[in-house]
């Protein structure tokens, strides 16, 4: 699935994941390869992906600069204060508010 990530001012996340749990304002859920198309509204919390195999990129908030990785089953997680997303086609559009400054980034 490919996925992008934007703020009202940056893109702070562009690649392939396998799969992403967001804070839904009906709870938190996962999307995965062929989920339903969907647009839903996020609530604050942590959205959490992990990346497929495949060339992705990253804004590090700690050196303002895009990053790039290619390390599949990465977890990446980060703080929202709100948003929308959609997910169409195995594509899916995150536009986020309030990302706190601590993008993390697991094994």
């Amino acid at each position: 699935m490919d996925i992008t990530i934007l703020t009202p001012d940056k893109e702070v996340f562009q690649g392939k994941v396998v799969s992403v749990k967001v804070p839904g304002s009906g709870g938190q859920f996962q999307v995965l390869k062929n989920h339903a198309p969907i647009v839903s509204s996020l609530d604050h919390g942590f959205v959490n992906l992990v990346t497929a195999k495949g060339e992705y990129s990253y804004f590090n908030d700690e050196t303002g600069t895009i990053e790039t990785g290619e390390e599949a089953g990465r977890e990446i997680s980060f703080e929202i204060q709100g948003g929308f997303i959609e997910v169409l086609n195995n594509n899916i559009s995150l536009l986020v508010r309030g990302l706190k400054n601590n993008l993390e980034n697991g094994k």
